[in-house]
This record gives C-alpha cells, structure tokens and sequence, in this order.
C-alpha cells in the first residue's frame, strides 16, 4: 500500500479500472434517457414531466461540480471517491424503489450530484501520471468517460425490455458498490494539495471565470453544445416511441451506438488543436450541430435522416468539448481541477436548460419545436465563435 507523500506511477491495472470507473459513474446520468416514454406512461405523467428527469439530474451534476468536485484538492482522494461512489449506489436504489414521479425526480437529482465522482478521478490520474506519461492516462481514462456516456443507454433500453425499467437502476447500484470496495482496494491514500479553506476553494472558482476571459468564451461554446445535445437525447425517446417508429426501449437505447461517431472524432479534433486550428475546428464542430437539427426537422419521417443528424451532432458535440478542454487546459496548469469545475458547472447547467425547454417544447410544438430550439443552441454558438475575429488565434 502507498504511503501518503509518496509518489506513484500508475501502472496499466489502475490505469484501466479509474477509466471503468470513470465509465461506469457517468453512465448513471444517462441511463433514462431512452426510457422517458416508457416512464411517463408508468407514473402516468406527461412527456414534460418525464423530461424533468433529465433536467433533475443535470442539474444536480451541475451542482456536484460545483460543491464537490473542487473537495478533490482539499480532502484525501482515495476516501472521498469511495464515500462518493457509495451515495450514488443509495440514490440509484431510491431511484429503482420510487413510487412515483416525484421520488424518481429527487433520486435522480441525488444521483446527477454523486456521479460528479467522475470529475474527481480525471485529475486524480492527471495528478498521479508522470509529466512523460500524463497524455496518455488522461486519453485513456477520458476514453473509459466516454464509453460510459455511448453505452448507457444501450444497456439502460435492453436491460429495460428484458427485466423492467426497475432491474436497471438495481443494478447500477449493485456496479456501483462493488466499484467502491475496488477503487478502496486499488487507489493510493493522496492528501489534500492545498491549504486554503473550502469557502476560499470555491470562491477561487469565480475569481478564474472574472480573469480568463477564454475560459469565459469557451463556457459558452460547451454549454451551447451540450444544450442542443440534452434537447436532442431528452426528446429523442418520444419520437422513436410513437408512429411512424413505435420502436422499444431497446431499440431506442442502440441508437446511443451512433455517438461512437463523436468518440471517433477525437484525434481529429486533438490533431486540430495541436496544429493551431483549434478556432476553425471550433466553427466548423459548431455548425455541424446546427446542421444536425435542420436535417431532422426536415426529414423527421425518415430514419436514415434521423440516423445522418445523430452522426453530425454527436460529432459536433464532442469535437467542440475536445477543442474546449485543449484551450482551457493551458491556462494555469496549478488550477486545473477549479477550471474543471467552472467549465463543466456551466456545462451541465447548459444541458439542463436544453433539455427542460425541449421537453416544454414537444408539448407544445411536438418535434419541430424541439428541433427549432437544439438548432437554436447551435446558432447562438456559431454567433458568438464569429467574434473572434478580433482576438489573437489560439
């Protein structure tokens, strides 16, 4: 076992299970999406209403980003990822026993909180890599992130069509506990990094975002993005459910296969970044996104359009978050993980916002209306890049 102070090269074990881990927690964020429609008849709610799941939940991402991600410089590491993990296997479990609406939407809040455990493992590896090999660790564990988010609604719409809606979350919670008692085996004892209270911890948060105006800039590129893709995902299910699709929970969940377009896209977007096109991959990814939207509002009766919009935008998505992480990473490399926290709190906040207007949205104007406002988002995004005309290129 480690001792703390001491430093430790993390070797291809540990370096896949934090990746599992990564995966694994972010999934849970995820696992209601193709299952909206189902819920919604279950509870006997609207298709609103069921949409507040997903809001619920980003947003209580977006809060454990704020609150508890930054905990990861302060405490020891190994017991807060363990504590952590542990209340996202009880908040699932309420989630597989809620009775109605309403508890689902509290767990799932609770749940969106905890599974920020994820946000804590990334510079945990970061910071446990040596300077020659950190690239690589952070690649892998980001990729085991990003397998986490293609796969969970697959295994959410089978598992959902084979043994009920319930088995899911029953056994995410099962994951998660067994995740816990590995990561205590596996992960070294790390102390706190810094001496500064919690209160000054967070409130250095906000000095970042005052001072870095590309940090600012590139917020709004994220949350632009990541708000068409939650109204995208949120009301996805409802049109797949209903004629001319009535597709199952099943087959609504593989369609989160075709985001393994966007993970493809990733050295693309990194060789972009490295060659100094950051700023033309970034308007480029941002009006792919647009795009997306504008074909599926067309050809919204047609599943290859369908199939063609999900490519694009699960493109445009990821090669923008990419591109973003590239510029943010470079500032203040001693303040990594309280950028991390300022990028993706406004992140998730631009998701919930996405998905609780689209899910009003569908309502009331059905997919169109849905439609109109993820090619909103990815407007505004493009807008906003075209100002940059007057900044010096980076």
């Amino acid at each position: 076992m480690q001792t703390p102070g001491t430093a430790l090269r993390p070797n291809a074990l540990l370096t896949f299970v934090m990746a599992l881990a990564c995966g694994v927690a972010v999934a849970n964020i995820y696992y209601a999406q193709p299952l909206l429609d189902t819920l919604a008849r279950d509870f006997s709610v609207s298709r609103g209403t069921a949409g507040m799941i997903i809001t619920m939940t980003q947003l209580g991402y977006a809060t454990g980003l704020v609150l508890l991600v930054p905990l990861g410089d302060l405490l020891e590491r190994r017991r807060l990822i363990v504590t952590v993990s542990l209340a996202t296997a009880v908040a699932l479990a309420g989630t597989a026993l809620a009775p109605g609406i309403e508890l689902f939407i509290l767990c799932a809040l609770a749940t969106g909180l905890t599974a920020v455990v994820a946000q804590i493992l990334v510079p945990f590896a970061a910071h446990l890599a040596d300077d020659d090999q950190r690239g690589r660790v952070v690649g892998r564990v980001m990729t085991g992130l990003l397998l986490g988010i293609l796969l969970a609604r697959t295994v959410s719409g089978g598992l959902a069509d084979a043994l009920g809606w319930r088995a899911v979350y029953w056994l995410a919670a099962g994951v998660m506990v067994c995740q816990a008692l590995l990561l205590a085996r596996l992960l070294p004892r790390e102390p706190g990094q810094t001496s500064l209270s919690y209160a000054a911890l967070l409130a250095s948060v906000l000095t970042l975002m005052r001072e870095e105006p590309l940090l600012r800039r590139r917020i709004v590129y994220g949350a632009a993005g990541f708000a068409a893709f939650s109204a995208f995902w949120t009301t996805l299910p409802f049109l797949l459910a209903r004629p001319p699709y009535g597709y199952s929970d099943s087959v609504i969940g593989l369609f989160g296969l075709l985001g393994a377009a966007g993970a493809l896209c990733a050295n693309v977007a990194g060789s972009l970044h490295d060659r100094g096109l950051s700023r033309v991959g970034t308007g480029s990814f941002l009006s792919l996104i647009t795009l997306s939207f504008w074909v599926m509002t067309l050809f919204a009766h047609e599943l290859a359009a369908i199939v063609l919009g999900i490519v694009l935008l699960d493109i445009g998505v990821q090669g923008n978050q990419i591109l973003n992480q590239g510029a943010i990473y470079q500032i203040r490399p001693e303040a990594r993980s309280r950028i991390t926290t300022a990028y993706m709190t406004c992140y998730f906040l631009g998701g919930a916002l996405g998905s609780a207007g689209a899910a009003w949205l569908y309502t009331l104007a059905g997919w169109t209306g849905a439609c109109a406002l993820g090619a909103a988002f990815g407007l505004i995004g493009v807008l906003f890049w075209l100002t940059e005309w007057r900044e010096p290129t980076r």
